[in-house]
């Protein structure tokens, strides 16, 4: 999948654009797509676009394993944003956020039976037949699996993906996340997932509380999940893409741009060496 993206990358927020643009050798970004305007893009894209920095819209909202039809509006939006900023590819989630007209406000897991596949299949070619550009697909993080579950999770997306042609958005830290809440062994889970079909991998930071590791993306990528990247990418031909998100309680601008490079390196991506005061903070 190397000829859609390649090297690594990062979530772009407004509240981090400034170290963002910044970053050595930054080969693309993710903006969520909701907040994207495809007619005014928000000048720190538009310029990362302008230097070749890929930028891919990362979609939250379509609800594909909803039981209702995805919204024609929501999937025209998600097209024209991938046609406004030139990207290699689009992404979304397993999951689906709402049912029967309310809204969840967060990312819910399916459950993984033969129903639920054949529903968010049909959702994904609904979703395709608009698109100009592949679509990829993350696997969430949730805190529980559903009691009638008929698939694992490699298999359920296995079968995903040979079903719609789609590609897999590997999220590391979700699957250290559900390991840990499961009682599984992340590395055999990462072992038995279609490594052939990732176009990217995405890591992030969490917390243990309450008995439960939260993938929260305001904590630093933890060690567990450095290594485990490690692990995926020994399990692959050549590095993949990798991108480090961060949603809330940014760092100073040094420790993020460490972190960066840290992400980068374990996946098999070399960097400049950093360079900056380590009490500079991050600007927009």
């Amino acid at each position: 999948m190397a000829d859609l993206l390649c090297g690594a990358g990062i979530g772009w927020r407004p509240e981090i654009a400034g170290v963002v643009a910044d970053l050595p050798a930054l080969r693309f970004c993710e903006v969520i797509a909701e907040a994207l305007a495809p007619t005014t893009p928000p000048r720190g894209v538009a310029e990362l676009r302008e230097r070749g920095v890929a930028v891919v819209p990362h979609g939250v909202r379509l609800s594909l394993g909803g039981a209702e039809p995805v919204e024609a509006a929501r999937v025209t939006h998600l097209a024209a944003c991938a046609a406004a900023v030139g990207a290699p590819l689009v992404s979304e989630h397993v999951s689906f956020v709402r049912a029967g007209g309310h809204e969840a406000g967060h990312l819910l897991p399916l459950p993984r039976t033969r129903e639920a596949l054949g529903v968010l299949t049909a959702n994904v070619r609904r979703t395709q037949a608009e698109l100009d550009v592949p679509l990829a697909l993350e696997p969430i993080a949730g805190l529980f699996d559903w009691p009638e579950d008929e698939f694992s999770e490699p298999d359920f997306l296995t079968e995903l993906l040979e079903r719609t042609g789609t590609l897999l958005l590997l999220d590391v830290a979700n699957v250290h996340a559900n390991a840990v809440n499961r009682g599984q062994d992340a590395r055999a889970v990462i072992d038995r997932m279609p490594l052939d079909r990732v176009a990217y991998l995405h890591m992030a930071g969490g917390s243990e509380r309450d008995g439960l590791y939260h993938d929260t993306h305001t904590d630093p990528v933890p060690d567990a999940v450095m290594a485990l990247l490690e692990h995926t990418v020994s399990r692959m031909p050549a590095p993949p893409a990798v991108m480090l998100e961060r949603d809330g309680r940014y760092p100073p601008a040094a420790e993020l741009r460490a972190e960066f490079t840290a992400v980068a390196r374990s996946a098999g991506h070399p960097q400049p060496r950093e360079s900056g005061s380590a009490g500079e903070r991050v600007a927009p």
